[in-house]
Formats: structure tokens, sequence, C-alpha cells
């Protein structure tokens, strides 16, 4: 049997192409290896939810192609979505939370409805941490009350603080589809990207519609692309990015978005390519000696590519940023959820956040494993108006953007930061600045070990060239785990 599960997007496009493979084979393929390790077998339990309307999509686009309509790279490319984006089709979407298991939305996300104008078969939902880790602040990563424990691809855990995008991670790492779509707020696409040896890419915020996505912190959501590859990471990126009128963030992004992200993949383009290492903070993490060795050895592969590398480049707020302790995410996922909620009409099982805290404490069996505080505490504030809110939120932009991401890159005349993973997934958040995450090596006990490229606002082109190059200095994709 042909490892469908192992190929790029642009090499499943061409066996379509030659008629060595259908859309409804490679989404049968994705449903029986769901089928095989998702709750058989290894019993991963990255997917919540699989779309009984997928086959029926996939045969549709099989017969556009047959008439010579063919929407582009992603035409039959089966993708899993993180469980808070909606979709039309009768899937609920939960956001992790028992209370939101009947809330099925009559519309898709615009993200969503960009996805099918391309072409993409959407294959099902994947399971998160509850309500992006907004919830108790003791969960770990891999728990919902909606969808049990996400179990690691590699035999590890996700933890507390692992980023809340871990079903689509796994997915993606399981070989479950072609590509998935997560989102992050700080932390919830890089993390597990990370953790799980596969490519995340954070966008810049207001660079992807949020609408029709359950929010944590509006003015730091984005949705974006789990892959195999960063080839396939720009090739998502090129049909998400867009305007839309229902998200008026995305008018300011308009001047900067991309119809083609692909074009800017250069495997030569670390040659000249200045990037610095912020030592400070973000390095020298106790405990985490083994996978910054692989740091280090990335570090040297892309000096050898012909990058120069400027170390340290410290950010000159790393230890400010570090220190913050913010309003803005509690009053923004009140507001924010109870928008949303308010959106979905009669749809909604429930009406607001309060009404979400009264339903997990009437069943506290399934719905109280880790408490409920940080939600608790979002319910106590009163809203976007209070001065300290614009405070909080002037700091966070300030000390991150102008006076840290920006400040660095300019000092040191650089075309992007090089991380551990996630670490720095909180400059980065509070920013809205966008990251690309790529494996770069397993510690020894076969932890995967990512590296994050990250640049000031819409650098999407230029991270995605500097990964690209070094995976091909690397000389390895993302791998599936031996036994799946």
């Amino acid at each position: 049997m042909t490892m469908w599960h192992t190929q790029g997007i642009a090499e499943l496009g061409r066996a379509m192409v030659d008629g060595r493979l259908s859309a409804s084979e490679l989404t049968q393929h994705f449903l029986d290896r769901i089928g095989a390790l998702n709750h058989a077998g290894p019993a991963l339990n990255a997917v919540r939810e699989v779309n009984p309307q997928a086959l029926d999509t996939a045969r549709s686009l099989d017969d556009e192609r047959r008439a010579g309509l063919v929407r582009g790279p992603l035409h039959g490319i089966p993708v899993l979505l993180k469980d808070n984006i909606a979709t039309g089709d009768g899937m609920a979407c939960t956001a992790g939370s028992l209370a939101l298991a009947d809330l099925r939305p009559r519309q898709d996300a615009e993200l969503v409805r960009r996805l099918r104008v391309a072409g993409a078969v959407i294959l099902g939902k994947c399971n998160m941490t509850e309500f992006a880790d907004y919830l108790g602040d003791v969960m770990p990563s891999e728990f919902s009350s909606a969808g049990g424990v996400v179990r690691h691809p590699y035999g590890k855990r996700y933890d507390r603080g692992g980023g809340s995008s871990v079903g689509p991670a796994c997915a993606v790492a399981a070989g479950l589809c072609a590509a998935a779509i997560g989102s992050e707020t700080q932390n919830s696409i890089q993390t597990p990207a990370s953790q799980s040896g596969v490519v995340g890419l954070k966008p810049t915020v207001g660079l992807v519609s949020r609408t029709g996505v359950v929010p944590l912190a509006m003015s730091q959501d984005t949705a974006g692309p789990l892959t195999r590859s960063v080839a396939d990471a720009a090739l998502l990126l090129s049909a998400l990015a867009g305007v839309d009128l229902g998200d008026s963030l995305t008018l300011s992004a308009a001047p900067h978005i991309q119809a083609d992200y692909a074009r800017f993949l250069d495997p030569h383009a670390l040659r000249g390519a200045r990037i610095g290492v912020p030592r400070q903070v973000y390095f020298g993490r106790p405990g985490q000696e083994a996978a910054e060795e692989i740091i280090e050895e990335a570090i040297a592969t892309l000096r050898a590519a012909g990058a120069i590398i400027v170390d340290p480049a410290d950010v000159p707020t790393a230890q400010e940023v570090a220190r913050l302790r913010s309003s803005v995410f509690a009053r923004e996922f009140k507001v924010g959820l109870n928008a949303f909620l308010a959106s979905q009409g009669d749809a909604a099982p429930v009406c607001t956040l309060a009404d979400i805290i009264a339903f997990n404490a009437a069943h506290p069996g399934q719905c109280l494993a880790y408490g409920q505080a940080l939600a608790e505490n979002a319910e106590r504030t009163n809203g976007l108006d209070d001065p300290a809110y614009h405070t909080d939120r002037l700091r966070d932009i300030t000390l991150t953007r102008e006076l840290g991401v920006d400040a660095v890159c300019r000092q040191y005349g650089l075309d992007a930061l090089l991380t551990p993973g996630g670490v720095a997934a909180k400059l980065t958040g509070k920013a809205g600045y966008p990251a690309v995450t790529v494996p770069a090596g397993f510690a020894d006990d076969g932890t995967p070990v990512g590296i994050s490229f990250i640049g000031p606002a819409f650098s999407e082109g230029r991270l995605l060239a500097l990964a690209h190059a070094f995976e091909h200095a690397r000389g390895e994709l993302a791998t599936i785990p031996d036994g799946l």
C-alpha cells in the first residue's frame, strides 16, 4: 500500500494529476489511519470527530478534476481543524468544553470557507486543550472535558504549558491528515509543533480571519497551519490569508497579504541572512540541556549554510516581558467568548461564560478535574472600557514590539531571531508577530526538538524562506513515529 501519509501536498497533487491517486482514495486513506490509530491501536485521540461529509466532498472534487477544473494545489487535500474552528456542516465546535458539545454552528468560519474554495477536504475536528488552556490553571495541555486526553505520538506527554493545538500537531505527526489548522494566542502552535516534530506557522495577527473561531484573547488570536514541511505550510497560508469584512483587523493587513507564499521558498535563503540568537531568558533553561544541545547543532547548521549568526542578540525587554502579568487575557476572554456565543444564535447551547461556569459546576466529575480558576477570574472582570485594560494592552505591545522584536532586529540588522521551540511565545504572542517552528532533531530520550524563526510584523515570506532553507540544509523533513 502506498504511504500517502508520508507525502507532501505537492507530491499528492502530482499523483492526482498523473491519475495515480484520487481525492476520494486519499481521503479514505486518512480515514483508515484515523480508524486504526486514533481510538484503536495506540489510541492517540487526536481527532474528536470525523466529518461525515468528507468522502462526498472528495468525490465531488474528483468530478471537478475529471471535468478539467482544478482549484489549486489544495484541490482534494484532506485537512483537519482544531476544535475551536466553526464549520457549517453539522460537526460540533466545542473548544474542548463539554458545555459546548452540542454547539453545531450553521456557518463556516471564514478560514474554512477559504479552504473549501481552495479545494481542501475538511476531514474532521481535532481535540485541543479546553478553551485554549484558559479554564483551569493546572490543566495539562493534553486534556479537555469534551475530548479527553490526547496521547503524544512519540510516547511522551503534552503536559502543562504545552500549547493547546495538541490534537492538530499530534494528527500531523502521526500521519492522520495531509495538514491541519491550529490556532495560537500565546504558545499554542509553536510548542505543540516543536514537541511533536512538525512544522508550525503562527502568522501575524490579522493576516488570517478570526471570524468563526472561538476566541481566547482577540488582540492576540490567530489561526495557522501545522504541516510536515515548510513548503506545505506556505501552501496553506496562501489559502488562509485574506481580507474578511467581518474581521476588521484583516483590513489593516491587506497591503501585506501575498497571494502565493510558496514563491518565497528558496533552499539557498540562508546565504548572507542575519539571524540573531537572543540568549537572555530564552536559553539556559533548567532541565532543557539536552534540547538545547540540538539547538546549538541547528545554529551550526545555519552558519554552515551561509547564515551570519549574531550571538548574542538579546531582546532588550526580554526580562520585563517574562515578568509581565497582564489583565488582557482575562478581560478579552470574557468579552470575546460572550460575543462568539451570541453570534451563534440558538445554535449555542449556552449563552455566556457565566453559563459555562455554571454548567461545569453542575458536572464536576466530568468538567472540573482541574478546576476553573482562570474562567472564574475572567468572569469577575468588568469589560474593555476599564482604563486598566488599555494600560495593560499598551504596555504589552510596547514592550514586545517597538522596544522588543523591532528594536533588536533594527539594532543588529536581523532577518530573524532564532529560539528553541516556543520559549519566546509570550513575546511573539503579545506583539502579534509571526513565527515559523521547524523540527531540528531529537534529544537522546527521543523527544522531538524544534526551533522557531521569529520576525517583525508580516515577515512571513522571509521566515518561510529561512525555515525552508534550514530544512534543506538539515536534509530531513518531519518523520512519522516508529510503529505508526
